[in-house]
């Protein structure tokens, strides 16, 4: 699946689902439900909204590393209301909502949905529970956040937010791209921005899994808990002002060692300053390993480089994602 097949969502006239009631993606407008400083640079907030439980996932509800689109509102100004939703940034909606004035359009940002919890009805001395829907955001305390961490920073109940993501009524769920197939071992490597996915993947992944989830984040303090059935070694490396991706990539160096007498391919070279770096097969029978790297783009490019060539992995067994790059702002 390519990095453009993702939620998107549309700006047309009339209600949502008149004319193609079934489409893959759809515009959700949520409200927040709770908020949760989960440690100095991760925010969680809790959305929830009516139709939310035709929010899509994969096939046993779970929500592995699926992305969807947020719409942040302008201060002082409601969101545009988005239909026809369908799932490409070359749809006319996504031309049509760029033509707004910037200062009342919104901003739209890329995130990973934590957790997904479908509703629950009411019974015999139950409330029930209403769907929710779980974003965590990455905070910078000391600047330099973007408009969705600003939003997310300054987050109330009841403030509104719009989720782009799959509808359930579809069939398959656009947007989840780890693929391990039948690989019995994993290497799960991320910075900050991929900890809510890998945190939402090992949670899924069998008990007869092993392997090993390399995390970096800022500092000790943002190091969580997390609760998973799989034999693999959760290792946290606090960058406390080390250079962007250093400690991960010494770490998976350690961890996974390159061959003795076996050299993989070079990897073709990507220009990640005017290509996006995304690559996500689904693993064929036969891997025993099998890596999902996602993170800043340079980092990963290098791990990548180290995973096929160095270490001979096939490349059918690897997938990456530049989720953001290093002095570079993503608008979408």
């Amino acid at each position: 699946m390519s990095a453009d097949t993702v939620a998107r969502g549309g700006i047309a006239a009339g209600p949502e689902g008149a004319d193609d009631p079934v489409r893959p993606m759809r515009a959700f407008g949520l409200r927040v439900a709770r908020v949760a400083q989960l440690t100095p640079h991760f925010r969680r907030i809790t959305l929830t909204g009516e139709d939310l439980d035709l929010f899509g996932s994969g096939p046993g509800g779970e929500t592995l590393d699926l992305r969807i689109k947020v719409l942040i509102p302008s201060p002082g100004h409601d969101l545009p209301e988005l239909h026809a939703v369908r799932g490409s940034l070359q749809d006319d909606w996504y031309q049509n909502w760029r033509t707004l004035d910037e200062s009342v359009r919104g901003a739209m940002r890329t995130y990973t949905v934590r957790d997904l919890r479908r509703a629950v009805p009411a019974s015999s001395g139950f409330a029930g529970r209403a769907a929710e829907l779980d974003i965590d955001f990455v905070l910078h305390p000391g600047g330099g956040s973007g408009p969705a961490g600003q939003w997310a920073g300054g987050a109330t109940v009841g403030d509104s937010l719009t989720v782009i993501g799959p509808c359930a009524r579809w069939g398959d769920c656009l947007g989840i791209e780890f693929a391990p197939g039948s690989a019995g071992r994993v290497l799960l490597v991320g910075d900050e921005t991929a900890v809510p996915a890998i945190a939402a993947i090992l949670e899924s992944l069998p008990a007869h899994v092993s392997g090993h989830a390399v995390l970096e984040v800022p500092t000790a303090a943002d190091f969580l808990d997390i609760a998973f059935p799989a034999d693999v070694e959760v290792r946290w490396h606090a960058r406390n002002g080390a250079g962007h991706g250093e400690l991960m990539d010494a770490d998976v160096r350690n961890v996974i060692l390159p061959a003795a007498c076996l050299r993989g391919e070079e990897p073709e070279e990507v220009d990640i300053d005017g290509a996006l770096l995304w690559e996500t097969p689904e693993a064929t029978p036969g891997h025993g390993l099998y890596a999902w790297l996602a993170g800043e783009a340079a980092a990963i490019r290098g791990l990548r480089r180290y995973l096929v060539r160095d270490v001979g992995m096939d490349r059918n067994a690897v997938a990456f994602m530049g989720y953001w790059r290093m002095g570079q702002v993503l608008a979408a």
